[in-house]
C-alpha cells in the first residue's frame, strides 16, 4: 500500500471541499471496497477524508411518507430496520443477499452504491483494463466472460455493477442526495446515477469530483409483493450471475429490475408493461439489443427463468 495522508471531516461540505481541494483524494467510510483496492494498488489515493463522524447514519421518515436513509447507515442496520422490512422488503432482502454478515456490519449505504466492479481483469493489474487505466483496452472482451454483462455494453467495457442494494433501489425509484464543497446540494434520481460504459467506463456515476452522497430517499411505500431473487455460483458470499428485484401487484402488473447483467441496475419501462404476459415477454423487452459474449449467453435464459420464478412466487 502506498503512503497517503488522512483527515477527519467535521461537516459534509467540509469533507467535499477537502476532496475537491486535493487531486486524487477519496472519501472513506466503511472501507470494505476501497481498502482492498488500495492494497492491490488499483486505487492509489494520496489523501483520505474520513466521513464517519458526520452523523449521516440516521434512518428517518420524510414528510411525504417516504424514508430518508443516511449515507453512513450500515447495511446490517438498514436491512433490520422496522420500516424497511415492512414497507420496502425488496431492499431488506437485497441487502441480506449481499456479502457476509461481517461486511454488512461495516458497509455503508453510499459505499454500496459506489462499489466498483468485481471483473477479474479489473482486479488483475497485469491485464489491460479501461476502468483501471483508461485507453489500455478491455481484457474481458475475448477473455473469460461468464460473469460479465450481456446488455448495455460497449467496445470499451463489458463489466457488471456488483451491488444488490442498487438493484432494489432502482426498482423503488430512490433518489440520491449530495453536497459539494461550496455547500450546493442536488437530488439525483437513481435511474440517472450510474452510467453505462460508453467510451469512458472509468466514469461510473454522474457525481462531480468531490461531490459527497449525504442520503438516499425512498418514496412512499408501494403495494404489492416485494421479491429479491439472486442466482449465484454458491449459496452465500458470491456476486450475482443474475438477480431480480420485483414488486408485483395482484393483477400481475408491477416493476422489475435486474442485476448481474449490465454496467448498472437494469430496468426497462417497456418490459414492465409486459409483466402480465409472463416472463418470456418481459425478458424479450429487457434484453432487446443484448450482445452477450461467447460464454455468458446463458444469462439470457437464466434471467428469463428467474423472472418466471419471481412471477410465480408473487402469484402464489
Amino acid at each position: 500500500m502506498k503512503p497517503f495522508t488522512y483527515e477527519r471531516a467535521q461537516s459534509p461540505a467540509e469533507a467535499a471541499a477537502a476532496v475537491e481541494r486535493v487531486p486524487g483524494a477519496r472519501f472513506i467510510a466503511g472501507g470494505t471496497n476501497l481498502l482492498d483496492l488500495m492494497k492491490l494498488q488499483i486505487e492509489n489515493p494520496v489523501h483520505l477524508v474520513d466521513v464517519n463522524a458526520l452523523q449521516l447514519d440516521r434512518i428517518e421518515p420524510t414528510l411525504d411518507g417516504g424514508l430518508r436513509i443516511g449515507a453512513l447507515a450500515r447495511n446490517t442496520d438498514l436491512a433490520a430496520h422496522e420500516r424497511v422490512r415492512r414497507d420496502y422488503a425488496v431492499l431488506s432482502r437485497a441487502l441480506l443477499a449481499g456479502a457476509s454478515g461481517q461486511l454488512r456490519n461495516k458497509a455503508t449505504t453510499a459505499g454500496n452504491l459506489l462499489q466498483r466492479t468485481r471483473c477479474p481483469y479489473f482486479y488483475d493489474t497485469h491485464m489491460p483494463c479501461n476502468k483501471r487505466q483508461p485507453g489500455s483496452g478491455c481484457s474481458a472482451i475475448g477473455g473469460v466472460t461468464r460473469q460479465h454483462a450481456v446488455v448495455g455494453t460497449s467496445a470499451a467495457c463489458i463489466a457488471t455493477h456488483p451491488s444488490d442494494m442498487a438493484v432494489a433501489l432502482r426498482v423503488l425509484d430512490a433518489t440520491v442526495e449530495t453536497v459539494r464543497g461550496d455547500g450546493r446540494t442536488r437530488v439525483i434520481p437513481i435511474a440517472d446515477f450510474h452510467r453505462l460504459p460508453g467510451t469512458t467506463p472509468h466514469v461510473e456515476t454522474v457525481l462531480a469530483p468531490g461531490e459527497l452522497i449525504t442520503s438516499v430517499t425512498l418514496p412512499k411505500p408501494l403495494g404489492g409483493t416485494h421479491i429479491y431473487r439472486k442466482v449465484r455460483d454458491r449459496a452465500s458470499y458470491a456476486f450475482a450471475l443474475v438477480s431480480v428485484a420485483a414488486i408485483v401487484n395482484r393483477n400481475g402488473t408491477g416493476r422489475i429490475a435486474l442485476g448481474g447483467v449490465a454496467h448498472k441496475p437494469w430496468r426497462v419501462a417497456a418490459a414492465e408493461a409486459e409483466m402480465p404476459q409472463g416472463a418470456k415477454a418481459v425478458a424479450a423487452r429487457l434484453f432487446a439489443g443484448a450482445q452477450p459474449a461467447h460464454d455468458n449467453s446463458f444469462k439470457l435464459t437464466l434471467a428469463e427463468r428467474t423472472i418466471a420464478a419471481v412471477l410465480l412466487q408473487a402469484r402464489s
